[in-house]
């Protein structure tokens, strides 16, 4: 009886993260290419389709049960929207939610606004979750920041460029996930797989800069979001010495984004080529 319960609470979240990601603007919902009872949701963000979410696909069918959401009539390609209904079960739930998370969270968390990219309205982020955060209000002998803007900010970019990797829900990660599938259509999958690809890419050429030792703590710190006395155990270190590895990783990783607190001169600007006004156009 209490395995029936849970199995039906597992359910009623589901629903919930269903709706609530169906909500954003331009959400839909479609049976995943690459993974058998599968029920992705994705969203345009930023110019891009990006995978807000990954549910049984029971779930969608409780919520069509339910008429919590509808098939998108205007829509060629037989996906998900958010119904009228759906969106007011949403509303009717929000301060019950609010009221019952609030508290926790502010008394366990470490809440604060923030923009994750360029453009998007800021979200509450719990910076309790990440060890860069810590990391950022440790003091160094000098009575100054542990970590330098220019570390935190490569920091945080790796962390992003991982999360679109989408290498985070496998345990081994996928490097060479199929671009091509019979079942995909450039409209859905494709999209999410090519900027999967693409931010892959991009996490292969930052892992080489940084070296295959680097690359593994950052990996786990920034994209797992495990704790230093964590990685420490588990590779041997002794106590103390990850922030001091981290901070090595994190250098060398700005570095390779071109980012730095300050300006140095030309003589240390590796990327600078030419300055030009705006009617320049070079030589050939």
């Amino acid at each position: 009886m209490t395995k029936k319960t849970k199995t039906g609470d597992d359910m009623n979240r589901a629903l919930r993260r269903l709706l609530q990601a169906l909500s954003e603007t331009g959400a839909r919902a479609a049976p995943s290419d690459l993974e058998d009872a599968t029920l992705v949701v994705f969203a345009p963000r930023n110019g891009v389709t990006v995978v807000r979410a990954r549910l049984p696909e029971a779930v969608g069918k409780i919520a069509l049960a339910q008429g919590l959401a509808e098939w998108d009539k205007a829509d060629t390609m037989r996906r998900l929207r958010l119904s009228e209904a759906g969106a007011a079960y949403l509303r009717r739930l929000a301060p019950l939610e609010s009221a019952q998370s609030d508290a926790f969270r502010a008394q366990h968390g470490a809440l604060t606004m923030r923009k994750s990219e360029r453009g998007e309205k800021p979200t509450l982020v719990n910076e309790a979750e990440s060890p860069l955060a810590w990391l950022m209000r440790r003091k160094g002998t000098d009575g100054k920041a542990f970590l330098a803007s220019a570390e935190a900010e490569a920091g945080e970019r790796f962390r992003r460029t991982v999360e679109q990797a989408q290498i985070l829900q496998r345990v081994t990660a996928n490097w060479e996930a199929p671009i091509a599938s019979s079942r995909r259509c450039a409209s859905s999958g494709g999209v999410v797989a090519d900027l999967a690809m693409d931010a892959r890419r991009r996490l292969s050429r930052d892992c080489d800069a940084v070296g295959p030792e680097l690359a593994g703590l950052l990996i786990d710190v920034c994209g797992y979001l495990k704790g230093l006395e964590t990685v420490e155990r588990e590779r041997g270190w002794p106590a103390r010495s990850g922030k001091v590895v981290l901070k090595i990783a994190l250098d060398r990783l700005a570095r390779h984004y071109g980012l730095a607190a300050e300006a140095k001169g030309p003589s240390h600007a590796r990327a600078l080529l030419h300055w030009g006004a705006e009617d320049y156009r070079p030589s050939l």
